[in-house]
């Protein structure tokens, strides 16, 4: 049998080690979830991540009733998760049916216990200096968690944030370099497109590249667009500037 450290070494190693890039972010969060489960023995865990300010939501769980829970919580914009985000701080073990989160989760507090949990608790998932996400920890009753179980909690959570981080560096640094291919590859064609109209027009390769921006200017058209056309063969229609031969069109 599997030693409750080892279980823990693995928890954190496949969420470390598991990128973002080949797992859905949903699908991600249900495995930190479930990983929350198996070692905390809570009854589920939901977990909700807050991408673009707050246009887009990524939830996962630990079972599908706790997903949906989670996923309308974040449209109402109550509920643990919301509170711990917006705070950026956990969210002290509470009693579901306590008066005060009847009043402050008016919607969120009746679902939960009628799903049989009564106890829940939040941690914050930080991307960088931002808080974007949190880790809900739902229970059936009993006493408080115990510290060194939410410092396991805490160390799942803080994986989970290490993936989000490399993930998103990975995003970023696939971002740039697609950019940088693009304006190279512009560049270049715009580069061609000036010396094929140079030596049509017999003129200047400054003065043909004057005429080639004037052109995409006057058509509301890209100059990298037209430069395109123009190593491609293809005609300009109006091309208004002929000195010497006449260019493509």
């Amino acid at each position: 049998m599997t030693s409750p450290h080892q279980q823990l070494a693995d928890a954190l190693l496949a969420l470390a080690a598991e990128p973002g890039d080949t797992l859905a972010p949903g699908a991600f969060l249900a495995r930190l979830c479930v990983h929350s489960v198996e070692l905390l023995g809570l009854d589920a865990a939901g977990a909700v991540l807050v991408e673009d300010g707050q246009n887009s939501r990524q939830v996962g769980a630990s079972d599908p009733e706790v997903a949906r829970l989670e996923r309308d919580a974040a449209e109402w914009r109550q509920g643990p998760a919301h509170d711990c985000r917006n705070s950026g701080a956990a969210l002290p073990e509470t009693a579901l049916d306590h008066p005060v989160q009847r009043a402050r989760w008016p919607r969120y507090a009746p679902r939960a216990l009628a799903l049989g949990h009564e106890r829940v608790t939040a941690l914050p998932l930080y991307l960088r200096d931002a808080c974007v996400g949190s880790l809900v920890l739902l229970r059936s009753g009993g006493s408080p968690l115990p510290p060194d179980k939410l410092a396991l909690a805490r160390a799942l959570a803080d994986a989970a944030t290490i993936s989000l981080l490399r993930e998103n560096q990975l995003r970023e640094s696939r971002t740039r370099t697609t950019q940088l291919e693009h304006a190279l590859t512009s560049r270049i064609t715009i580069e061609q497109a000036k010396g094929v109209l140079a030596t049509r027009m017999g003129v200047p390769v400054d003065e043909a590249f004057d005429d080639l921006r004037r052109y995409a200017r006057s058509h509301h058209l890209k100059v990298a667009a037209v430069a395109h056309d123009i190593v491609a063969g293809k005609p300009l229609p109006d091309w208004p500037y002929q000195r010497g031969q006449a260019p493509l069109g």
